[in-house]
């Protein structure tokens, strides 16, 4: 059983958006409500299916939280992503 919490990363697993990087912003029983500060900002949430969404093991603080935020948090996610790929070659 996964435990979802709000303030995850989450990687989109179906639709047109598969492979995107998201912030849970909200959850509820089968859904959960994500944000990437850009095409998805706080006012314009993407509601996905939770079955349709991997998480990614990484918690950040959202209170307060403005899509300026949420883009520097999934710019540094990507950065360090890539780097960790770089060193496994």
């Amino acid at each position: 059983m996964d435990r979802w919490e709000k303030g995850m990363l989450a990687k989109s697993l179906a639709g047109h958006d598969k492979g995107r990087i998201y912030v849970i912003i909200n959850i509820e029983e089968t859904q959960v409500y994500l944000a990437n500060g850009e095409t998805r900002t706080l006012d314009k949430l993407k509601k996905k299916k939770k079955k349709h969404v991997q998480l990614i093991r990484q918690k950040h603080n959202i209170e307060n939280i403005d899509d300026a935020s949420i883009k520097s948090i999934l710019n540094n996610y990507k950065k360090t992503e890539t780097i960790e790929l770089m060193e496994e070659s």
